[in-house]
């Protein structure tokens, strides 16, 4: 199974540099996942505050065509992974892992919704600019 796994866990982490992940874990929301079982694809998001922006802040799916969303992530997955391969210039607090993302495949609406509202939660929640 092909799997696309973002693991972030930066809100807790940025309070206590202490904290070790698995606590940082029962601290957190739920993960969302994000997958499309036809394709065998899932994205695991890890971050406080997360679900709640993509239920009560973020557009309603639907709002934006597929195609603007795949290309809005492919703009995004592409600085997210440069500033992944940059700890020394980017928070690697926020910025732990690289998106494993194939341009190349259509992973639906529902992966490219959630995985766009994730950036824009990021814009929001951290400040940050891409």
């Amino acid at each position: 199974m092909k799997k696309i796994t973002l693991l972030l866990l930066t809100a807790l982490l940025l309070l206590n540099c202490n904290t070790t992940k698995n606590a940082v874990k029962e601290k957190t929301d739920n993960p969302v996942k994000i997958s499309n079982e036809e394709l065998e694809y899932e994205i695991i998001i890890f971050d406080n505050g997360f679900e709640n922006y993509l239920n009560s802040i973020a557009q309603p799916m639907g709002y934006h065509s597929e195609s603007y969303l795949e290309n809005k992530n492919q703009f995004y997955i592409t600085r997210w992974n440069q500033r992944v391969r940059n700890p020394m210039q980017y928070n690697s607090n926020i910025y732990e892992n690289v998106i494993d993302y194939d341009f190349n495949t259509h992973y639906g609406l529902e992966v490219n919704y959630k995985l766009y509202n994730y950036f824009k939660f990021v814009i929001y929640k951290y400040g940050e600019r891409f």
